[in-house]
């Protein structure tokens, strides 16, 4: 799946580079708004929250097909989430980069554009769309592109959540100068999810990366494990966008007091 998914993405930005070419996105780059603070918002949370918009996975088919990224971007800040993150791929998650621009001008939040993102084409076009971080997946990229993905970012002053889910993708990461990581509890090749995975690899960062816990994350319980263990922040996508009451399960999720409900009279 993830080979097919690879495929597709790279199928994608060949047509996007022949409808706007690489000259014209970068000089669209120059007139989009400052980014925002992504790795600054999540420290200064104390313990962050990225709340993520997704339609669908591989995994689990159509999670919230109706799904407004302005709406749901809005509800996730009114309930205190501290960074959103729109999967913008279209094919198996029935994303896409107007959602990261509708959710940009919905709420101030920081945004993380969530994308197997293999090229520079595709950070200059987060930018333009509005994101102030990206995705950059280690099991995807050789160490050099990583290299160049995560010197760009940094040049275009966005902060970039490199994600890994086993030991040598950690070396890989710290070897790039990774200032975030992510550890990703699915398995990429077959979608299991363990959140042991993020207690067997957070030990082998430093502690002064910044270390985000994704994925399989759906109780108070998990988060608590998680803190615990020393993660900085954690990403959940699937446990809010299939709740009935978003703002309910955010809070339910970090341990706050739900409003008392009114007496009927």
């Amino acid at each position: 799946m993830l080979d097919k998914i690879v495929a597709q993405t790279r199928r994608r930005i060949e047509a996007s580079q022949s409808r706007l070419p690489l000259l014209e996105i970068k000089r669209r780059v120059s007139q989009a708004d400052p980014p925002r603070p992504f790795q600054k918002a999540l420290k200064a949370a104390g313990f962050g929250l990225i709340a993520e918009v997704k339609r669908a996975s591989p995994s689990h088919g159509r999670l919230r097909p109706a799904l407004d990224a302005a709406e749901m971007a809005r509800l996730y800040a009114r309930a205190g989430a501290h960074a959103v993150s729109i999967l913008t791929e279209p094919d198996f998650f029935q994303g896409c980069l107007e959602d990261l621009k509708a959710a940009r001008e919905a709420m101030n939040l920081p945004l993380l554009r969530k994308d197997f993102i293999l090229e520079p084409y595709q950070v200059y076009e987060a930018r333009v769309y509005g994101a102030d971080a990206i995705l950059l997946i280690v099991a995807i990229l050789p160490p050099k592109k990583l290299s160049q993905l995560l010197s760009l970012s940094q040049e275009l002053v966005m902060d970039a959540l490199v994600e890994v889910h086993q030991e040598a993708e950690v070396a890989t990461a710290l070897k790039a100068n990774a200032r975030i990581i992510g550890i990703n509890n699915r398995n990429l090749q077959d979608f299991s999810v363990d959140l042991k995975t993020t207690l067997r690899l957070r030990p082998l960062i430093p502690p002064d990366i910044l270390v985000v816990s994704e994925s399989g994350i759906h109780s108070h319980a998990d988060v608590d494990l998680l803190r615990q263990t020393g993660v900085d922040a954690v990403l959940i996508g699937e446990a809010l966008v299939t709740s009935s009451d978003p703002l309910a399960k955010i809070r339910e999720l970090l341990g706050q007091p739900q409003p008392a409900k009114r007496a009927l009279p």
